[in-house]
């Protein structure tokens, strides 16, 4: 298993592989999908600025991919994905501020979800051909502004209230060589724990997202799939902390701040 970061320091950004208990970065050149290669620079976590551990080109969310959700919504199980684009510009680093867009008063809500990274370009792909084009697995916060995305009855704005700036934090890194099937999603709102589900109980896997999606836009290296939440999504208020919490991967911690002037 690996753990691929992303960090600023005074001279740039860089990509790195992280020794989470040392917080030692072995520093590469080129994206982590990329066969980078070490510059034998090794450098100290606690000495740089985290970054989103990726720059997307597509942001998908889905939506109504949990049996349990599925049940508490008495909604019908998908055959295919339910889908939604987010803003890649929504994309915020781990310990950035969510900040709620200006003159917006109304509530906005946490979903914290395993993140799907496209490693290599998917065009109707098989679920076989899918499976080892992911290359590893994030942290992801669908932050959602909820009195948006049903404010008009006739059009559900599902990307408007997604993807305000700073509504897509995720990270705190990629992890690659994990099994998805084992892991379990916490999110803890000021250290109380809000959610707490396994990845297993999805409708839709993965490989199975990304071969189903592939049949209708191309994927590309970099791309990054919400998988999609489960229970326990509640509204945040501003002062607040969020953590999405996903063992393997890390902690992915936010504020929530005042909405913008």
């Amino acid at each position: 298993m690996a753990l691929w970061i992303r960090f600023e320091r005074a001279d740039g950004e860089y990509v790195g592989m992280l020794d989470a208990p040392t917080g030692r970065i072995a520093v590469h050149a080129g994206d982590p999908w990329a066969a980078p290669s070490p510059t034998g620079e090794v450098v100290q976590l606690d000495a740089v600025r985290l970054l989103a551990p990726l720059r997307p080109g597509k942001f998908i969310g889905l939506w109504n991919n949990f049996h349990a959700l599925a049940v508490k919504l008495g909604a019908a199980i998908p055959a295919e994905p339910l889908y939604f684009l987010k803003a890649p510009g929504s994309i915020l680093a781990p310990g950035g501020a969510i900040t709620p867009p200006a003159g917006y008063a109304g509530r906005i809500a946490y979903e914290g979800e395993l993140g799907i990274v496209i490693g290599r370009q998917c065009r109707n792909v098989t679920q076989a051909e899918a499976e080892t084009a992911i290359f590893g697995y994030t942290g992801v916060n669908d932050v959602t502004a909820l009195d948006i995305l049903n404010a008009d009855p006739a059009f559900p704005q599902w990307a408007r209230a997604k993807s305000c700036d700073t509504f897509g934090p995720c990270g705190p890194a990629i992890a690659t060589g994990l099994d998805w099937s084992a892991l379990r999603i916490r999110t803890l709102l000021n250290g109380r724990e809000r959610q707490n589900y396994p990845a297993s109980d999805m409708i839709l896997p993965p490989a199975r997202i990304v071969s189903l999606i592939s049949r209708e836009m191309t994927l590309e290296p970099g791309d990054l799939i919400a998988c999609g939440t489960s229970v326990g999504v509640l509204p945040m208020r501003p002062g607040m902390t969020v953590d999405v919490a996903i063992d393997g991967i890390g902690t992915l911690r936010n504020t929530v701040a005042e909405r913008a002037p």
